[in-house]
């Protein structure tokens, strides 16, 4: 999810009117994503949350309705990437799309949901849109042993948080498959043993919306866990056939279109902007992640930056990073969300006063690609062997990953 020149993009429609479809929902009706949906058993899951929807009696049983069907959504897709239960249908259950397109018929259903028994009141679609987002994406699940856990031999038990992102780039290939997603969904709730005894993985998964970020959907989900972890890391797709830990990120959108073709060029968005510094950096131990042994592709520590200096008026690269007092235009990862995702997260961990205590930083994983003779989005298939193969080992090797990062701490 590097930052690239942005094509001309118009804005999306993306309020909550009933009977308006958002740029993503409009996607849906395109064979891959019914394909996609049929082949896992997830095209029932749209219908059956409409029909539970009609049922409601009120805005409070309405609010429940969304809250646990949107957690049991989170829950099925990590049950069905883990192996746990059913396999329903024949795709294979590392793929994170089903969780993503399933997602989108719900939201599609709330928006035109139109109940006749009672008054939903101002605002209250965005309320329940909020509800549905937040618990199908398993940000209101993040829940760790209680303090002093252990493995029975004195070693306790070490909490890791790691977030992913929808798929996106939708309109180039509507097949598209997001690795850092389908990593959120095979780690959340595993245990890694570590050099240091287990350690609890945590995760959740991102919209690729502007505005989502604007409204501080990162903040409300990692400010109350961000003080109770031993380390985190925020994943997105990055380059072909490389990892990068990202060392720094810069506080600038490059206005790369989003998956509701909405462009923003402007400086990051966050609270107290008076404090807002150009620059953050990880505190994830690079040296270690790129010398470990973690898997088939290279890993690489990636210090470049694009700046306009202090006193200057045009971009610079600097492949060696920031100098003082310039001006951020792109960080590591580029300008796009994934470099966003790492600035929130890493600002927030130093407003926080963690910075000294708290590994932390952005991963950007391979490009996850279709096998040969597969990747014409016009004609090709939704899944191959080698795209399976492909997210099978970067989901391992981002695990590798993690518990070098963990062995890194002792």
């Amino acid at each position: 999810m590097l930052g690239a020149a942005a094509p001309p993009a118009s804005a999306a429609d993306t309020d909550t009117d009933t009977d308006t479809a958002t740029v993503e929902e409009r996607r849906l009706d395109r064979a891959a994503p019914q394909e996609i949906l049929r082949r896992s058993g997830f095209d029932g899951v749209a219908p059956e949350f409409a029909r539970a929807l009609g049922r409601a009696q009120s805005y409070g049983e309405a609010r429940r309705i969304v809250e646990r069907e949107g957690s049991a959504l989170w829950r099925r897709a990590v049950d069905r990437a883990q192996g746990r239960g059913p396999a329903t249908g024949d795709l294979s259950r590392d793929d994170d799309r089903p969780l993503y397109w399933a997602r989108l018929g719900m939201t599609r259903e709330l928006r035109q949901w139109q109940p006749t028994r009672f008054e939903v009141g101002e605002g209250g679609h965005a309320r329940l849109m909020r509800a549905l987002e937040t618990t199908s994406r398993g940000q209101d699940s993040i829940r760790y042993p209680q303090a002093g856990a252990g493995d029975g031999a004195g070693h306790r038990l070490k909490r890791v948080l790691l977030t992913g992102f929808d798929p996106f780039t939708l309109d180039r290939d509507v097949r598209i498959s997001n690795p850092s997603g389908a990593t959120a969904l095979a780690l959340d709730g595993v245990v890694i043993e570590t050099a240091d005894g287990p350690a609890r993985v945590e995760t959740a998964v991102f919209p690729v919306r502007w505005q989502d970020f604007a409204d501080g959907t990162v903040e409300r989900t990692l400010r109350e866990q961000l003080p109770r972890v031993d380390l985190f890391t925020t994943v997105s797709q990055g380059r072909v056939g490389r990892f990068d830990v990202e060392r720094t990120n810069g506080a600038w959108r490059g206005g790369f279109p989003d998956n509701e073709n909405v462009s923003r060029t402007e400086t990051v968005p966050v609270a107290d902007p008076a404090s807002q510094p150009q620059w953050t950096s990880t505190t994830l131990p690079y040296k270690e992640i790129v010398n470990g042994s973690t898997g088939r592709f290279p890993v690489y520590d990636n210090t470049s930056v694009t700046e306009i200096p202090a006193g200057g008026t045009g971009p610079v690269v600097r492949p060696d990073g920031p100098t003082a007092g310039s001006t951020a235009r792109e960080g590591g990862g580029g300008n796009y969300l994934s470099n966003e995702i790492a600035y929130r997260a890493t600002l927030l961990r130093d407003r926080l006063r963690l910075r000294d205590r708290l590994p932390g930083g952005h991963v950007h994983t391979p490009v996850l690609q279709f096998g040969a003779g597969n990747t014409d989005p016009g004609t090709g298939k939704i899944t191959d062997a080698e795209f399976v193969r492909n997210r099978l080992d970067i989901i391992a090797q981002v695990r590798q990953i993690l518990k070098v990062a963990m062995d890194a701490r002792r």
